[in-house]
C-alpha cells in the first residue's frame, strides 16, 4: 500500500522517540547507499521521500546529447524524446526508477543501514536526555549483576552501578527496585554509559533535599557532607532564616525525615551538624556529643588540637577513630584530639620551656603565656615589636628572648612556624 511506509515511520517515531524527519533522512540515505551499491558511483541520482504518496522516489538524471559517450550520465536525443517529446540537447532528464530495481542484496543493505542509523539516533536521544541529569536521583529496577556491577534498567536505557559505588554489605537481586545518584554520563560508539552511585556524598544531600522542603526551597543550605558509606555520615547545615532551626528541620517530627534517609541507606547513622563560620566552633559542633574544653588552632597548617575531658576522649574519637575522622572531612581541618590531662602535661612542659629561655623568669613566663605565647616556636617566629607589647618586656629583653628561642630551635633542628591561636570551647 502507498501509505504503509508513512504509517511505519509514524509508528517507529512514537515508539522509539526519534523525530520523523530524522527517520526520513535515514531512509533516504539508506536507499541512496543501496542504489550506489547496485548501480555504481557514476550515476546522478536524487532520492526523496514523497510524503503525499508515502513512498521513496528515486530519480536518475542524464544529460540529453547527440552522441552518448557515458551511458551512466548521458542519454541520446532519440531515447530522451521517447520519454519526453519536448526534450532537446542539453536538457537534464530525470527518469523515475522503481525501488524493486535495486534488487534483494541492495534492499538488505538499505535495511541494515536503517537499523544502524536508528540505533545511533536512539543512543543520541538517550545521551541528550541524561547528559544534563548528572547529580539527579533516579529510580530503576535491577536487571542483572555483571562482574560485581549492578545493571539497572531505567526504562529507555540501562545504567551501571559499579561495585565501588555500592554501599558495603548491601545486596540486590534481579527485579529489586533501586534508587541511585547519577554520577556520570559518557558517550561511547556503542552508546551512552550512565554511571550510578549510592556512596557519593551528594546522594545523601539529594535524599535530604527530597525529604526536607526547607532545603529545596533554599531556606536551609547543606554546607558539607562526609560519609563512610553504610556506617556513618555527618552533614553540616545552615539556615538563612534565624527562625528556622536547620537541625530540627532535617530531623523532622519525631525524626521522620532523617529516618526516611537512614532507611534508604540501610541503617547508615547520620549526624546533623549546625554549621558555624568560626572553624573552632564548627569543630565543637562536629565532634558532638563529646564535650570540648578548648581548641588550639594552627591556621598555617590547617590543623587543630582539640582538648576534651579524660572520660570523653573515646567518645570524641569514636569507634576506630570514625567520629574525629568524619569531623575532619566535613571541616577540612586536620584534627588531633587529646585528653585534658595530656594537655595539662604538655602545658607544664611548655611553661618550663619558656623558663629555660635567657631573661625569662616565672613572672615573665606567666606574662608571655597569658599573651598567647605557648611555645618556644611562638617566640622564635615573633618580632621585637610583638613581644614588647607584653608587660615588663622592653626591646633589649625582647631581642634576647627571640635570639634564645631561635638558638634552642636550631639546636633541636625544629622549623620556626607562625604563632598558633588557642580558642576555648566555652568562649563566645
Amino acid at each position: 500500500m502507498v501509505s504503509d511506509l508513512a504509517k511505519i515511520l509514524d509508528q517507529v517515531s512514537r515508539e522509539k522517540g526519534v523525530e520523523r524527519i530524522t527517520l526520513i533522512k535515514t531512509l533516504e540515505e539508506a536507499v541512496r547507499a543501496a542504489a550506489r551499491k547496485k548501480l555504481g558511483p557514476n550515476y546522478d541520482l536524487e532520492i526523496n521521500f514523497n510524503d503525499d504518496l508515502g513512498e521513496i522516489e528515486i530519480f536518475e538524471f542524464k544529460e540529453v546529447v547527440e552522441n552518448v559517450t557515458n551511458e551512466s550520465l548521458e542519454i541520446s536525443l532519440e531515447e530522451a524524446k521517447a520519454v519526453d517529446p519536448d526534450a532537446v540537447v542539453g536538457d537534464s532528464l530525470g527518469v523515475k526508477m522503481g525501488t524493486d530495481e535495486l534488487g534483494r542484496v541492495a534492499a538488505q543493505s538499505a535495511k541494515q543501514i536503517i537499523m544502524q542509523r536508528l540505533r545511533e539516533a536512539e543512543r543520541n536521544i538517550v545521551f541528550d536526555d541524561f547528559k544534563d541529569r548528572r547529580g539527579e536521583i533516579v529510580h530503576g529496577i535491577v536487571q542483572r549483576v555483571d562482574k560485581g556491577s549492578i545493571i539497572v534498567n531505567l526504562g529507555r536505557t540501562e545504567a551501571e552501578l559499579p561495585q565501588k559505588e555500592q554501599i558495603p554489605k548491601e545486596t540486590y537481586k534481579q527485579g529489586d527496585r533501586i534508587r541511585a545518584y547519577i554520577l556520570d554520563v559518557r558517550q561511547y560508539s556503542r552508546g551512552p554509559q550512565i554511571i550510578l552511585s549510592r556512596t557519593h556524598p551528594n546522594f545523601l544531600s539529594m535524599l535530604f533535599e527530597n525529604e526536607v522542603p526547607e532545603i529545596s526551597e533554599g531556606i536551609i543550605n547543606i554546607v558539607q557532607v562526609a560519609r563512610e558509606p553504610g556506617s556513618r555520615a555527618k552533614i553540616a547545615v545552615y539556615s538563612k532564616d534565624s527562625d528556622v532551626d536547620p537541625v530540627g528541620a532535617c530531623v523532622g517530627m519525631k525524626g521522620s525525615r532523617v529516618q526516611a534517609v537512614v532507611q534508604e541507606l540501610k541503617g547508615e547513622k547520620i549526624d546533623i551538624v549546625p554549621w558555624d563560620p568560626d572553624p573552632a566552633k564548627f569543630i565543637c559542633n562536629a565532634l558532638s556529643p563529646a564535650e570540648i574544653i578548648r581548641v588550639i588552632v594552627d591556621e598555617a597548617d590547617q590543623t587543630m588540637n582539640v582538648v576534651v575531658p579524660d572520660d570523653q576522649l573515646s567518645l570524641a574519637i569514636g569507634r576506630k577513630g570514625q567520629n574525629v575522622r568524619l569531623a575532619s572531612k566535613i571541616s577540612g581541618w586536620s584534627l588531633d584530639v587529646i585528653s585534658e590531662s595530656e594537655y595539662n602535661k604538655k602545658l607544664k612542659d611548655t611553661y618550663n620551656s619558656l623558663l629555660s629561655l635567657e631573661g625569662v623568669g616565672e613572672a615573665t613566663a606567666m606574662s608571655l603565656y597569658h599573651e598567647g605565647y605557648r611555645s618556644i616556636n611562638d617566640l622564635a617566629g615573633s618580632s621585637v615589636e610583638d613581644i614588647t607589647q607584653v608587660k615588663g618586656i622592653d626591646a633589649e629583653k625582647a631581642m634576647k628572648i627571640i635570639e634564645s628561642a631561635k638558638k634552642q630551635m636550631e639546636e633541636g633542628n625544629q622549623e620556626i612556624k607562625p604563632e598558633q591561636e588557642e580558642t576555648r570551647a566555652d568562649e563566645g
